[in-house]
């Protein structure tokens, strides 16, 4: 996809924003600082929050607190209309009554730009989302991706300096959901805007960000990009809501050569690395990722210092590539596994005994 379409790349920041309704605290505290040409997920479920500090970036909202800057300049007090900011909602909310060409210049005629121009920059805005050939369909004969390709077009063309996403993979099905995915982050990066995404799907927002925002009940509990987030979560919350994780119970005492000695509920220990935060003793929980518990098959000797724990399979289910294993681990309760067909000699079925493996640099101490 090639286009000499190009669009202005603005830092955006949002300075320690806060919304109250009454008592309640829709936002708290919230402060983002994404740098120009990235797209930013707003990901956590549902009444996180997440939507009203969408709209407070767009302006349809005012923060009670805090500021929202666009390349150092102060726009808390700029309405929508002068933000330059440019929303795709999750209905898309073509005009019927317009063609696809007409809903692209709206914008644009709204502003007062002469025909003949709007109509080049409406041509250059369907050219770049491949929509040419149908820039004189009514919205009605088009496919719900053709739609959402026909809504970008729209926003794009007014040259936003912030685009922002409303849950926009919402109302397509699973396979056409993973294409548009894909089609946008390549558009995003080829036109460079800096983007702004709500959602409330972890594998969408690992598919298309540079940068997540995990939300929680008004709070931000971490931001990074993807990997950051994925491999090293700050909080329970995180490490449950992006993928899957065990959350292991255990005591944790600092130790020599900044070595942690931690402690299982079955009593058995392994040594983290890391500098204990507290004098003696304390409690913690201990994540992991299903697919970095390794299986130890028959006659193969764990890695040096891995924490080997025996279980009990009591359900298995095959992915193809991989299978999953819900192991009984007694008092640890229930480990969930996933391990690679290519390092299986066989799957272990219900009731068959197995040992898991796990390797201190893949387990991440939590606070509890």
């Amino acid at each position: 996809m090639s286009t000499n379409f190009h669009i202005r790349s603005v830092r955006l920041t949002v300075d320690h924003v806060h919304k109250k309704y009454g008592e309640m605290h829709a936002l708290n505290d919230i402060f983002l600082d994404v740098p120009p040409g990235s797209l930013l997920t707003l990901l956590g479920p549902s009444g996180c929050g997440k939507s009203t500090l969408l709209r407070i970036i767009a302006g349809f909202l005012g923060a009670t607190q805090g500021r929202v800057l666009l390349d150092n300049a102060d726009v808390s007090n700029v309405p929508p209309s002068k933000r330059e900011t440019a929303m795709v909602f999750q209905n898309y909310a073509l005009f019927p009554h317009m063609s696809v060409a007409e809903n692209v210049m709206f914008g644009l005629r709204m502003r007062k730009v002469g025909k003949s121009v709007a109509q080049q920059r409406a041509n250059e805005a369907l050219e770049m989302v491949r929509l040419s050939h149908l820039a004189q369909r009514m919205p009605a004969q088009l496919s719900g991706g053709q739609q959402q390709r026909a809504a970008l077009a729209r926003a794009l063309v007014t040259d936003p300096k912030i685009l922002l996403l409303d849950e926009p993979f919402g109302a397509l099905d699973k396979n056409l959901r993973e294409e548009m995915q894909v089609e946008l982050k390549k558009l995003q990066q080829e036109v460079g805007v800096t983007t702004v995404c709500v959602t409330h799907d972890q594998q969408e927002a690992m598919a298309i960000s540079d940068y997540i925002a995990v939300m929680n009940h008004g709070v931000m509990e971490q931001f990074g990009t993807p990997l950051e987030i994925y491999d090293r979560p700050t909080s329970h919350f995180v490490s449950t809501f992006i993928g899957r994780s065990n959350v292991l119970s255990c005591s944790v005492a600092g130790g020599s050569e900044g070595m942690l000695h931690v402690t299982l509920q079955n009593n058995q220990q392994i040594y983290l690395q890391g500098v204990s935060p507290h004098q003696g003793n304390f409690d913690m929980n201990m994540a992991v990722r299903p697919g970095l518990i390794e299986v130890l098959e028959d006659g193969v000797a764990p890695s040096h210092n891995a924490l080997v724990i025996d279980g009990r399979v009591s359900f298995a289910t095959n992915l193809g590539n991989s299978v999953v294993y819900e192991v009984a681990a007694g008092v640890l309760g229930t480990l969930v596994v996933e391990q690679s067909r290519r390092h299986a000699d066989a799957l272990h079925i219900p009731g068959a005994g197995i040992r898991l493996a796990l390797n201190p640099a893949d387990c991440i101490l939590l606070e509890r």
